[in-house]
């Protein structure tokens, strides 16, 4: 979809395909114009109609630069200057992510390790665009938001198909940890309506444990995901004990030292596929491991 997003007119893909619209004739937006720090984020109030979109971009290996710069370029032609341009880790990584206003899942996926956010103004200071793109396996995922435009173009936006549920991966647990830095694990098996893994040994585990034990200062994070059925509490509980559950596996089935693997859970809030097909929830539904870097 390409052509005017309110008063400015933004370029967009032509692959572009409107997920989901929110307007208000008149409100306030506080728009980030500083990463977050020392549990702050530096925003900038702005006031007056407001538009709120958000795409979906389907081109494999698309990074979010690769959406933002043709953007931020045309910013730039347009006389905006630039409040604040980061990636994932200058922004404030996951506390930035949840502290700005994003468009639900699956309408706006924001893959936190792998985000990228331009913020800009006029130079009367009245008008201010908000920009963040993400990138996840066969898509790129854009936010726009306009706010103190003088006139709001509102264009058709119906919903895209859902997003299918991403192939597995291919190629060796081992290659594709190191070249990517994280890797989804396919072959655990969680008990029946427990978080208990039904069994400690495994071929990805047992692989986790020799790239553990070729690079010894190597450390990982075992991170739990869910599908969106129930309640966010209790789904970001579920994945973390999974994950929890996968470190123990390591720790006392594969002699890993503890202080070299972290276990969190992310609930529903970081899916991988849409949550409006099975094919989507049992994708969503997984465990991944992630590099946190290699000391020494």
């Amino acid at each position: 979809m390409a052509g005017p997003l309110a008063a400015l007119e933004l370029a967009l893909p032509p692959n572009a395909q409107a997920t989901a619209s929110r307007d208000r004739a008149l409100a306030q937006e506080a728009v980030p114009d500083g990463p977050y720090v020392d549990g702050n984020l530096s925003t900038r109030l702005f006031e007056g109609p407001i538009t709120h979109r958000a795409y979906r971009i389907p081109s494999s290996g698309l990074t979010p630069l690769q959406i933002l710069a043709p953007l931020r370029a045309q910013l730039d032609d347009a006389g905006y200057k630039v409040l604040l341009d980061c990636d994932d880790d200058r922004c404030g990584g996951f506390d930035f992510r949840f502290a700005i206003n994003v468009l639900p899942a699956p309408n706006m996926y924001v893959n936190i390790r792998d985000y990228h956010f331009l913020s800009a103004e006029t130079p009367d200071g009245k008008t201010a665009v908000a920009l963040l793109a993400s990138a996840a396996a066969g898509s790129g995922y854009l936010q726009v938001i306009q706010v103190g435009t003088a006139q709001v173009v509102v264009p058709d936006v119906a919903p895209s198909a859902p997003v299918a549920a991403p192939s597995p991966p291919t190629g060796d647990l081992a290659a594709r940890l190191l070249r990517d830095g994280h890797a989804v694990l396919q072959t655990l098996d969680f008990a029946v309506g427990s978080t208990a893994l039904s069994s400690s040994q495994s071929p990805e585990l047992a692989a986790i444990a020799a790239i553990m034990q070729d690079r010894p200062a190597l450390r990982i994070a075992v991170v739990g995901h869910t599908d969106t059925v129930g309640a966010l509490e209790a789904n970001i509980a579920v994945s973390r004990a999974r994950a929890a559950s996968v470190r123990t596996a390591l720790i006392n089935g594969y002699d890993v030292a503890p202080d070299r693997i972290e276990a969190g859970g992310m609930g529903y809030l970081a899916p991988i596929a849409s949550n409006l097909s099975r094919e989507g929830r049992e994708a969503n539904r997984r465990v991944e491991v992630v590099v946190i870097g290699e000391d020494g």
